[in-house]
């Protein structure tokens, strides 16, 4: 697998990141061996970059497969709410405790919205500086669902690495479409910030037309990786198949079509009935303040378009 650098840093990472969320308690559920197994058998197929964060709550899935991973070229983001130096300093700790690591790759702030929220988490960023400075940390970023978010991070010189969420069909971005998010994430690339972005498959929602919907992604000039979770060995060899070489074989595509795939709804839904409002199928109704899918789902997607907190996903 192809190795790149991420903007500015020194940090090489593989094109393909591996998506972590979905393995954990909260989608897929995979006990801590099958998970980190996967951390694994992707790392001895060339992927040496993975993506988490403090509230996937899976950090034990990583410490475990980094028993077998030659630490030094492994590269690991994590992200945190943080927005004051006390809070990012525990952040920083429970991930280097957790993990068992002296230092983090990239340490994120997470979903950032714009150049106000940026300044508002400024405390959170000068500690993480500080850890810069001894070692614990190599490079500082954020993640975003909006165009806003890239935009203002471009405007930050401390902000090296961006993680933004870029599909062929914009599912998800907050405040604007894939053209306006597209704009925005050339002027960081052109300013020397490293680029991966996350949900080419829009959450799950594009997985019928994956092949498409990677190339598209993979063939943007300005995007230095692509995170994408992985809950198989044959989705990791799918991916790698995409990235290497643009299609899926079909022993692969049929194995994939095989999967019961089911619609997930997080748990910081609104309940604002967006979705029940599109759907044709009436497969989805809010319940207690949440919305729940029914018997008469039939993974059209169309629910997760109109989510404003984009919070419904395809596993």
């Amino acid at each position: 697998m192809d190795r790149v650098k991420l903007g500015n840093t020194d940090i090489e990472v593989s094109r393909l990141c591996f998506g972590s969320l979905t393995m954990t308690p909260f989608q897929a559920n995979l006990s801590i061996k099958e998970g980190s197994d996967l951390i694994k058998y992707a790392y001895k197929k060339g992927i040496n970059f993975i993506d988490t964060a403090e509230v996937y709550e899976n950090y034990q899935y990583i410490r475990e497969a980094l028993k077998g991973i030659n630490r030094r070229d492994y590269i690991i983001t994590t992200k945190c709410y943080a927005y004051t130096r006390e809070m990012a300093k525990a952040s920083l700790e429970l991930a280097l405790k957790e993990l068992k690591t002296n230092y983090i790759d990239i340490f994120m702030l997470h979903e950032q919205e714009s150049i106000h929220t940026l300044r508002g988490h400024w405390d959170a960023i000068e500690y993480f500086l500080e850890a810069k400075k001894m070692g614990k940390i190599r490079a500082i970023g954020i993640s975003t669902h909006r165009v806003e978010g890239v935009l203002g991070a471009t405007q930050v010189r401390e902000i090296e690495v961006i993680h933004p969420i870029v599909n062929k069909e914009g599912i998800g971005i907050q405040d604007g479409n894939i053209e306006d998010m597209l704009i925005a994430i050339e002027k960081a690339y052109n300013k020397g910030k490293g680029i991966y972005g996350m949900k080419p498959l829009g959450g799950g929602h594009l997985i019928n037309k994956a092949q498409e919907a990677f190339n598209f992604v993979k063939h943007l000039p300005y995007i230095h990786s692509i995170a994408i979770g992985m809950q198989s060995k044959e989705e990791i060899d799918c991916n790698i198949n995409l990235m290497e070489k643009g299609i899926i074989p079909e022993h692969l595509s049929k194995k994939m079509k095989k999967k019961n795939r089911k619609l997930i709804i997080a748990d910081y839904c609104i309940g604002c009935g967006n979705c029940v409002d599109i759907c044709k199928h009436k497969g989805i109704e809010i319940i207690d303040g949440r919305a729940i899918p029914n018997e008469n789902c039939v993974l059209c997607s169309y629910c997760a378009r109109n989510c404003p907190e984009f919070c419904i996903k395809v596993i």
